[in-house]
């Protein structure tokens, strides 16, 4: 059967006039971020999320999509960027400036999933949308043979239309028909931000509860809040949801508890089951895909915790320590100073913004961090808003 055709409906380009007003890191496409290397040659979303990344790039008032370049360009940055690998480096599709399943949006997505399937790459492709999804898009993503596609769909419950103008409904509604129509694609609920005393309430975990069953998996996390999102909270007078911000996505401690408790009850012997639970993208992606985390997050081994036996079981065994000389040798190529180091964690570096510490950990499916940014036992890489010290190795 012939792939689905889709109607292309070319979005306006940006003048170069125009390009060179954006904030740089907005003008930059390719951005590596812990899930992929990051495509966004569209920037502009109406959907006004008030803790939108959008904020960092000063761009929160751009409603209307517009592109940087066109599709084949973007997907030629992609390609041959320096950190990209065929078949292993994970990739991520607009999701930093603008929602990919706009109806004005999706074409361009579409278009740039064909010609990287028709590459014949089996690169995982992350999208993540809160848009509407029907039953012609489950087409179009179930037509590409050679990619590893997930969709990961953000629902929060928040009911606050000051801070979520989107009705959760409309995810919740695309999770059930992505999930419905899934088969050579997986479907993440991506339940985020969570945040104590906004969506965490009985209700909100019962309605996440549900939705998990609808779902390859379900990944949980906490709030990313930033200055810029704090200044936009406090001048639309906000309620905010922390006392400070931070670098790191903030999930308090007792946030976590109280979802983990209402799962283990819901798995009481002739209790209501929930969907399978991850703290971590990656984890979710692969375990929707039957792999290994690509991420090595089997190294941080309470991370574990809630994981399937047999996902911890096929993790362990495509884990493997790398060796330090070869580690030492790329590190150094990229940058590092300092001593490198790999312990029964991590790889440990010093001197190496995100992106280089990215493209090694996906080389190695082996953690990798910054010496100067520990990331502290069972706190799991987040801020430390709402998590006390106990007993464990503080780690890098």
């Amino acid at each position: 059967m012939p792939a689905p055709t889709v109607a292309r409906r070319q979005l306006p380009l940006l003048t170069p006039a125009q390009i060179s007003g954006l904030k740089p890191e907005l003008a930059d496409v390719i951005e590596y971020r812990k899930s992929g290397l990051s495509v966004n040659h569209i920037v502009g979303c109406p959907l006004e999320c008030g803790y939108c990344v959008r904020h960092l790039f000063d761009n929160f008032a751009m409603k209307t999509p517009r592109r940087l370049m066109s599709d084949e360009d973007a997907v030629a940055l992609l390609v041959n960027h320096p950190y990209f690998r065929p078949h292993r480096t994970p990739i991520q599709l607009l999701n930093r400036a603008t929602d990919p399943m706009l109806p004005q949006v999706k074409p361009h997505v579409f278009a740039m999933l064909r010609m990287l399937d028709d590459q014949g790459l089996t690169n995982h492709v992350l999208i993540i949308t809160r848009w509407r999804v029907g039953v012609e898009d489950c087409a179009v993503l179930n037509s590409f043979k050679n990619l590893r596609l997930t969709i990961l769909v953000t629902h929060s419950g928040i009911d606050n239309p000051a801070i979520e103008p989107v009705n959760s409904s409309i995810a919740a509604d695309s999770l059930r028909m992505l999930y419905e129509h899934a088969e050579r694609y997986k479907t993440v609920l991506y339940w985020r931000p969570i945040v104590p005393g906004l969506n965490d309430s009985d209700e909100h975990i019962e309605r996440a509860r549900e939705l998990s069953l609808h779902a390859h998996a379900t990944v949980f996390t906490g709030l990313f809040f930033r200055e810029e999102m704090a200044a936009y909270y406090e001048e639309h007078g906000l309620p905010m949801p922390y006392e400070g911000t931070a670098r790191r996505k903030i999930m308090p401690e007792e946030a976590e508890q109280r979802i983990l408790d209402a799962f283990d009850t819901a798995q009481v012997p002739g209790g209501t089951s929930w969907g399978t639970l991850f703290r971590k993208t990656s984890c979710g992606v692969a375990y929707a895909h039957g792999e290994a985390d690509y991420n090595g997050h089997y190294g941080v081994r309470e991370l574990c915790d809630i994981c399937p036996p047999e996902q911890i079981a096929l993790c362990a065994k495509a884990w493997s320590k790398p060796e330090l000389a070869e580690v030492t040798r790329e590190a150094r190529a990229l940058g590092a100073v300092g001593e490198v180091e790999v312990n029964g964690r991590a790889i440990v570096v010093e001197g190496l913004d995100e992106p280089p510490r990215y493209f090694l950990q996906h080389g190695f499916g082996y953690q990798c961090h910054d010496r100067d940014k520990p990331h502290l036992h069972r706190q799991h890489g987040r801020a430390p808003i709402g998590w006390e010290a106990e007993d464990g190795p503080d780690t890098p």
